[in-house]
């Protein structure tokens, strides 16, 4: 099936995975709060349904808290790299151009498919106007889902993830959610994952990363962490963000091979979560796709599964 879609200064430029003038916030589970306005009202488990939301979920709104996601490339074209633009505006309309720096960024930001098969992890730079921007490459069309996690420098400002859509033009071919897995493997590394994600309440995770049979023990900061987790729940593509339970040198935290999470999941459901890890000096992304509704992870004995999570650098 075939369809088009349509519809200086930098401050820290760079890709991330494809999934300091203030100090580093502490790695503790966050997630964007669905307070304000969705772009969808009155659907399952956005904000003005009816449905039973256990826990506030991020990236449903494209404004929040007097915050607006605007994005300057509303459609690329599939296959082909070019500028992703967008800006922040605050209440008064006007671009926001000072933020605070969290987990060695001031901005994150995160392009994942509907059918969350494709995901990046991206560190845009943001001109001295406030406009930030970053080449991307999708790999293929269809409708995708842009967040920009940040923390306004305002006083008081809480941290925010907004949401908006993107159109990746080209030869469209539908794609299923990848099957649930507890081991994955990507880029030679195999990645097991144990532990619960279950709403309404908070459960570790534990993800264990080896490379060929042998614990990687020697895992790299990567954005002030060992580890960074994001979760995105199948159909509306709900955004859960968290980072690991101790930091690199806080005399407690071993440098792999197991990385610890805790998370709260904001309802039932199919996530799709997105792992990524340094070592030898490259990031990694490893993907798996969980349910809250079953059973918890199994022990890490499985088969490997392939990772289909892409990630850039």
């Amino acid at each position: 099936m075939a369809a088009t879609f349509g519809t200086a200064y930098g401050v820290g430029q760079g890709m991330g995975p494809v999934v300091d003038d203030e100090p580093p916030a502490r790695h503790d589970a966050h997630m964007g709060a669905a307070s304000g306005q969705s772009e969808h009202p009155g659907e399952p488990g956005r904000p003005g349904h009816s449905g039973h939301e256990r826990a506030p979920a991020g990236g449903l709104q494209i404004s929040e808290n007097g915050y607006t996601l605007d994005l300057r490339t509303p459609r690329l074209a599939a296959g082909r790299t070019a500028a992703l633009r967008f800006a922040v505006r605050g209440d008064d309309g006007r671009v926001v151009t000072a933020f605070r720096r969290e987990h060695d960024k001031e901005l994150h930001l995160v392009v994942a498919s509907r059918d969350l098969n494709t995901y990046r992890h991206l560190h845009p730079t943001r001109a001295a106007d406030g406009t930030w921007s970053i080449p991307v490459s999708l790999p293929r069309a269809g409708d995708y889902r842009v967040f920009a996690d940040f923390t306004p420098a305002k006083k008081g400002a809480e941290n925010l993830t907004l949401g908006t859509d993107l159109a990746v033009s080209g030869s469209y071919a539908p794609q299923n959610l990848p099957t649930p897995n507890t081991t994955t493997t990507t880029d030679g590394y195999e990645v097991k994952l144990g532990g619960a994600l279950r709403p309404g309440a908070a459960h570790e995770l534990k993800l264990a990363v080896s490379r060929g049979g042998r614990p990687v023990t020697d895992l790299q900061p990567y954005l002030g962490a060992y580890g960074h987790l994001v979760a995105l729940r199948s159909g509306d593509l709900a955004y859960l963000h968290v980072h690991p339970n101790g930091e690199p040198g806080d005399g407690t935290t071993a440098a792999g091979p197991g990385i610890s999470f805790t998370a709260t999941a904001p309802s039932s459901g199919t996530y799709r979560l997105f792992l990524d890890f340094k070592h030898d000096g490259e990031v990694h992304t490893a993907a798996f796709t969980v349910s809250t509704g079953g059973a918890a992870a199994a022990p890490m004995d499985e088969a490997p599964h392939e990772s289909s999570g892409a990630h850039g650098h």
